[in-house]
């Protein structure tokens, strides 16, 4: 069963990466949230009863519910348009997540540490590595911080690839790191969205100190 939700994971980074609406991206976010969740339930076979609601605090109810919704909210406030804007075709980014995979793959099978369960590694590097790409092959500002999220879905694969445990200090740091982030953005957006009502990159260099 987990091997199952891996693998849909990695399916998600890859509709992630041919997705030119904005609706699509928090539909994967929210699935992603989901995955998450049932994958770390399922790992940590010997969890606590606080351990387990902070899964579900930090999966469920942050990344599946709260992050989605508060993105909507500020899409929806500051009238930004629905298109992602990517740099590049739905193709070459298709092809280009897909190398990512495989270079997780190929990067796995040199590792032979018998704590690193592969199967995690591989979805993880391939997370990590898909967010990164979403950032710097999207023009508009929120795009960029839907693939921070996605990074951090990976970081939180990541930890569950060298053990069964998550210490729930790991737990605190990536959930506090991504409420930071949106606290950041929804702050960022509020500012600047009476100038700027569809916020891009491109726009960041025309704005100067009065």
């Amino acid at each position: 069963m987990i091997d199952i939700l891996l693998i849909l994971l990695s399916i998600s980074l890859l509709y992630m990466s041919i997705s030119n609406r904005l609706a699509s991206y928090l539909q994967i976010l929210v699935l992603q949230g989901l995955i998450l969740f049932g994958t770390t339930y399922l790992t940590l076979t010997e969890v606590n009863t606080l351990n387990l609601l902070l899964i579900m605090l930090e999966t469920l109810v942050f990344k599946a519910i709260a992050v989605p919704w508060f993105m909507n909210y500020v899409i929806k406030k500051n009238k930004i348009t629905r298109e992602a804007e990517p740099y590049l075709p739905n193709f070459i980014s298709l092809l280009i997540v897909t190398l990512i995979i495989v270079f997780a793959i190929i990067l796995a099978s040199f590792m032979n540490n018998e704590h690193l369960d592969k199967t995690f590694f591989v979805v993880a590097i391939s997370t990590i590595f898909t967010g990164l790409y979403l950032i710097v092959s999207r023009k508009k500002i929120i795009t960029h911080v839907i693939g921070y999220i996605v990074i951090e879905n990976g970081v939180m694969v990541l930890s569950l690839a060298v053990g069964n445990e998550m210490p729930m200090l790991v737990n605190l740091g990536v959930m506090l790191d991504i409420f930071a982030s949106v606290l950041i953005l929804g702050i960022f957006f509020n500012k600047i969205g009476d100038v700027i009502k569809d916020p891009d990159v491109d726009l960041l260099s025309n704005l100067k100190d009065n």
